[in-house]
């Protein structure tokens, strides 16, 4: 004898693993790690500050 499935639960259930798929894939398309950011923070943080060095003072 076959088992009892609900509807309902095996629906929501596919609906979780279709958005799961989905996130993971932009995940991988357009997720950066926490590392990745923080050196793209630092970089910018650096590059700010050489340009103040380099400006000139006005009068």
């Amino acid at each position: 004898m076959a088992e009892v499935v609900n509807l309902r639960t095996a629906r929501k259930q596919a609906a979780r693993k279709a958005a799961r798929a989905a996130a993971d894939a932009n995940a991988a398309k357009h997720g950066r790690t926490k590392a990745e950011r923080a050196l793209q923070k630092a970089e910018a943080e650096k590059a700010a500050r050489t340009l103040e060095a380099h400006r000139r003072e006005s009068e």
